[in-house]
């Protein structure tokens, strides 16, 4: 006998949220809009782009952020989250090592320290690992950092990805490395903000004691900071006018090279 749904059956099957290749579909064309699109996507826009039912564009707006495909800037519009961001960045490593070891040797040349570049690392734990290095000309400060991840809260590298949107703080609390270390993070805010204003970060014995960095970042084509590069050494060599100086001379070389990369300018 052929058994056929019950009207109550039909109109409680049309509430239902769309599920399997439908679902999947729907939430790929949102992914797209965004990662293609020059700007960040508003829910609204997306909304009348796509055409989706209001509550389902939201839950599956909600579930791309959730797995870390989406992510939403201060005012809640919607742009490629730090999975895509992890990939890209991992996917061109090789060819931004190539393309930035002059910037790098002409930072170690001019400074006489140690010059590193760094990707957001692929983990989930807040970090950002050094893909390049060019020694310090001093015995005292060389160490060979390629390889190693440090944490985004207590780095010039990683402040640098956070404050300019390309990173976010881990929940929960914060490592304290060194008695330095800035774990508050009301001081952290301020710290990102005064990044954004002078173009680059310092961490000033945070990770390690006696350690100073400073760090600018990278932008690709879509003006989005896929890269930073840092310039470290010991806090008896890199005193405030040292570091001011590192710090215009490194955000100078990292706007030419984000240049050569084709970001607007």
């Amino acid at each position: 006998m052929e058994l056929t749904p019950r009207p109550a059956a039909k109109a409680a099957s049309r509430g239902k949220a769309p599920t399997g290749t439908q679902a999947i579909d729907r939430a790929a064309s949102l992914l797209v809009r965004v990662v293609e699109a020059d700007a960040p996507q508003t829910f609204g826009r997306l909304l009348a782009e796509s055409g989706l039912p209001k509550s389902t564009a939201s839950r599956l707006l909600s579930a791309l952020e959730r797995h870390g495909l989406l992510r939403r800037d201060s005012n809640g519009a919607f742009l490629p989250g730090p999975v895509l961001t992890r990939y890209a960045g991992r996917a061109g490593t090789a060819d931004l090592v190539s393309a930035a070891q002059p910037v790098l040797e002409r930072l170690g040349e001019k400074t006489g320290e140690t010059v590193n570049l760094a990707v957001l690392s692929g983990g989930s734990g807040g970090e950002v690992e050094q893909v390049a290095q060019v020694d310090s000309r001093y015995l005292l400060g060389a160490m060979n950092w390629v390889g190693l991840r440090v944490p985004l809260h207590c780095s010039a590298l990683g402040k640098v990805f956070v404050a300019f949107g390309a990173a976010e703080l881990p929940r929960g609390p914060l490592e304290r490395r060194t008695p330095h270390t800035i774990t508050d993070r009301a001081r952290l805010a301020a710290q990102f903000a005064e990044i954004r204003r002078s173009g680059y970060g310092v961490a000033v014995e945070e990770l390690e004691p006696g350690l100073i960095a400073i760090a600018a970042p990278v932008r690709g084509r879509g003006g989005q900071v896929i890269a930073a590069i840092s310039v470290s050494g010991p806090s008896i060599r890199l005193g405030a006018a040292q570091i001011a100086e590192i710090g215009a001379l490194l955000v100078s070389e990292a706007d030419a090279f984000s240049a050569s990369l084709g970001t607007p300018q």
